[in-house]
């Protein structure tokens, strides 16, 4: 995708932004368990997407970049995964 499809895109989810060839948000939770337990959600719909994020998390936070790496950047792939995230965590 080029930046200007990504930005328009971007406009879909809020708190993401495009840095470094990734798209990316950083999550806050109440504590380390709630990150932890979110990542797990996650990790199972990553599987079965068979698209796997970039991620660090220090206690409460996680930070989320998103690029399809055998592409050489950001793709739909990452949008769709993007949406399921906010729809995990939203519950």
């Amino acid at each position: 995708m080029i930046k200007t499809q990504i930005v328009a895109a971007l406009e879909q989810l809020p708190g993401w932004t495009y840095d470094q060839g990734s798209i990316t948000k950083t999550f806050t939770f109440k504590n380390f368990r709630e990150a932890f337990s979110a990542m797990t959600r996650i990790a199972f719909e990553c599987e079965g997407m068979d698209h796997h994020p970039d991620w660090r998390n220090v206690y409460n936070t996680l930070e989320v970049a998103l690029s399809t790496h055998d592409a050489g950047g950001v793709t739909q792939k990452d949008f769709d995964l993007a949406q399921r995230i906010e729809k995990i965590l939203i519950k």
